[in-house]
């Protein structure tokens, strides 16, 4: 059967542009879900981190699933239980279940991740995988705009529960559309590394659990003679255990540590844990500060992040093909840059009294670098990955984005609490409904220091993309490039495979 890399590619962004709105969705919804389900602020912010965690712990192990039985296979499995969490969401009538039902989700959402990027790896040959991750960069821009605003109308109109209801149509088109034109790609054995899914587990929810409920315990003892501290502590070394194990596990490890001989593999690693972290902590500050401190309703919040996405999804797929052309380093490093300066001018600008109109010009700014990330890190971290390292490679890049997506939730989530208490003494994390969205903000003399703690915890993320411009510094050029004129020069060191595979010295990436 001959491969069409295209159709393929279009109908599982379908599925992934079903994550993304969801994400965003619940990101303009955290308000009401805060006042509808009469929780507080720490516990409406695990509707995120539950997700996210969930998601994150077993990319590692599901990327190699697809290798081992088919992405196209386990893709279609995560699909049916992100689709079915989705419902169990709608109908989740407390704050526990809805943080149960979320966390099912991100187990399918990690089940679904790794086979996209692992079918554009094994059938895009890499002269275009950097347009096939344009493609991939352009669906998170328009979703990122869909999200927002639909989840502002639904929330508005028919209530928060309705943001998970409206998965299912998508989840049934992204189904069967996977069916009829996803491959079915050749598998490869794999043993599974399940002592390796334990400690990576265990150490992920430690150090979260730590982060993100250290406020709520004053950073000290927890239960007897457990404490805060003695959790992230405990967290790290587990983790670190787990980094030991990789190293001498002989069988087949779940973190394959010889991708990271790679550069640019191990590199993209780097930058794309920072973008996790830094695109997770940037929009809750941004959602607060418009419908708590401003008073808007989740629409018209959610337009005012509008010119962020209208920016990225016309830019993504130019910045995409431009990386197939030009050293993809030096796109990510403005992409990078222009990120960290637009965030940097709406923490400064956020007040009680700015003028609303003049904080999109930064969102705009912030989405024309977003558009300038997600296509060169991807393209740069698969691009030399032979054929059966395509889903361990994926599962790590992705693996390493949610860590990332992680620990910035936890930590803005501690970061906001903080703020929150040293500006507004007396603060217990919770909001009457007269506070609430659209209720035209809160009184004047909560509103400064409640804007304030906002703007104060946007620099996490400005930090975070800071940090990626500087990783990004020291990528080494693509040993596979395209030129100006469309021709690909041959490689001195190896040839390209024909049918998308990677050079033939990559091999040399393969773990043991």
């Amino acid at each position: 059967m001959e491969r069409k890399p295209w159709p393929a590619l279009w109908a599982l962004v379908i599925g992934f542009f079903m994550i993304l709105v969801d994400s965003t969705i619940v990101s303009i919804a955290n308000p009401a879900i805060l006042t509808d389900l009469d929780t507080d602020f720490t516990a409406v912010l695990w509707v995120t981190s539950a997700y996210l965690l969930a998601y994150a712990v077993p990319l590692l192990i599901t990327g190699r699933l697809g290798d081992r039985f088919g992405p196209k296979r386990i893709y279609l499995i995560g699909l049916v239980i992100f689709t079915l969490a989705s419902l169990w969401c709608g109908f989740a009538g407390d704050i526990t279940m809805l943080i149960v039902a979320r966390a099912v989700q991100g187990l399918g959402a990690a089940l679904m991740t790794p086979q996209t990027m692992a079918v554009i790896t094994r059938i895009f040959p890499p002269n275009q995988r950097g347009a096939a991750m344009g493609l991939w960069g352009a669906v998170a821009g328009i979703a990122t705009l869909v999200g927002p605003i639909l989840g502002g109308v639904l929330v508005d109109t028919l209530g928060w529960e309705w943001i998970f209801f409206v998965n299912v149509p998508v989840g049934i088109v992204a189904f069967a559309m996977a069916v009829w034109l996803v491959p079915n790609l050749e598998t490869h054995p794999h043993r599974f590394d399940w002592l390796g899914v334990v400690l990576s587990g265990v150490g992920m929810f430690l150090v979260v659990f730590g982060i993100q409920e250290g406020e709520s315990y004053d950073w000290g003892t927890i239960v007897g003679p457990i404490s805060v501290w003695g959790l992230i502590i405990t967290g790290v070394v587990v983790l670190a255990g787990f980094l030991v194990w990789q190293r001498f596990n002989r069988a087949e490890p779940l973190l394959p540590l010889g991708l990271f001989r790679d550069r640019n593999f191990a590199l993209s690693n780097v930058a794309i844990s920072l973008v996790g972290l830094a695109i997770t902590s940037m929009p809750l500050p941004l959602a607060f500060y418009f419908q708590i401190a401003r008073g808007l309703d989740p629409t018209q919040a959610a337009l005012m992040l509008a010119p962020m996405a209208v920016a990225s999804g016309i830019m993504a797929p130019i910045i995409g093909k431009l990386t197939d052309r030009v050293d993809p380093k030096w796109v990510a490093l403005a992409g990078f840059s222009t990120v960290a300066v637009a965030l940097g001018w709406m923490a400064l600008w956020l007040s009680p009294d700015a003028e609303l109109w003049t904080l999109l010009f930064p969102v705009a700014l912030l989405g024309l670098g977003l558009s300038g990330i997600w296509a060169p890190l991807a393209s740069s971290a698969t691009r030399n990955l032979p054929p059966q390292q395509a889903g361990a490679g994926s599962g790590v890049y992705n693996m390493t984005r949610q860590v990332g997506s992680v620990l910035g939730s936890a930590a803005i989530t501690a970061l906001l609490n903080a703020r929150l208490a040293a500006e507004l003494p007396g603060f217990t994390g919770g909001f009457s409904g007269e506070a609430g969205a659209g209720s035209g903000g809160l009184p004047p003399q909560l509103a400064e220091g409640f804007a304030t703690a906002m703007s104060q915890s946007l620099w996490l993320p400005v930090i975070g993309f800071g940090l990626g411009a500087i990783v990004v510094l020291f990528f080494a050029k693509p040993k596979v490039t395209v030129a100006w004129g469309g021709q690909r020069p041959a490689d001195a060191s190896g040839s390209a495979d024909a049918a998308g595979g990677a050079p033939a010295e990559a091999s040399a990436s393969r773990s043991e």
